[in-house]
């Protein structure tokens, strides 16, 4: 096999024209399409061509929220890590994570749940829209749903990408039966990678 010779600053391009070529034939929705070859960029697996689920508008809804300055709440520091903050900066916004908080920790153990669903109360708390990026934690968007249902938050939008087996699956169909604006990995594939890749793929198009 041929070793392809490619200076550094050329790599990602090269690898989008590559995953373009392996998609061959089959056709992506255009609104959709940066978002899911991101996907497969960060994860050599070519099912997020299918098992992406999008909201009507939300790519615009999320862009918007991003302008006017949101606040972009993770359940892991390695989501927080992966996304792009020079222009959610410029905007005014910030990227949180709140997993690692002595009181959403306390507050867990006393009530016996998980950081991730106290994390996301605490979220529902802040002074501006939030879009939130879950990629890991089921009880995070099981949290989300609950505080929506009772009425104590409404998300500018939620990125539902948690990976792994219990109540991932289950937690994903809650968040499409709750109409809010939203991009969700069907299935149990999912990870913080994706959910930061996600949120860059919408930032970087952007106009400015």
């Amino acid at each position: 096999m041929k070793i392809e010779n490619i200076r550094p600053g050329e790599i990602e391009s090269r690898s989008f024209e590559i995953i373009t070529e392996l998609l061959g034939d089959k056709k992506l929705d255009p609104r959709y399409e940066s978002v899911i070859k991101r996907c497969i960029h960060t994860s050599a697996d070519f099912d997020y061509a299918d098992n992406l689920y999008f909201t009507d508008g939300v790519i615009e809804t999320i862009q918007e929220a991003i302008k006017s300055g949101a606040y972009i709440v993770t359940d892991t520091q390695m989501a927080r890590a992966g996304i792009n903050k020079r222009r959610i900066e410029k905007y005014g916004g910030q990227v949180l994570c709140f997993i690692g908080d002595d009181d959403v920790a306390a507050e867990a153990k006393a009530r016996g749940v998980t950081r991730s669903f106290v994390s996301m109360e605490k979220a529902s708390r802040l002074d501006r829209p939030v879009i939130f990026a879950i990629g890991n934690a089921p009880t995070a968007l099981l949290s989300i749903y609950d505080l929506v249902k009772a009425g104590k938050l409404s998300p500018a939008a939620v990125v539902g990408v948690p990976v792994g087996f219990v109540n991932v699956v289950e937690s994903k169909e809650r968040l499409i039966e709750l109409g809010v604006p939203a991009i969700v990995a069907k299935g149990r594939k999912g990870g913080s990678n994706i959910a930061a890749a996600i949120i860059n793929a919408i930032q970087y198009k952007i106009e400015e």
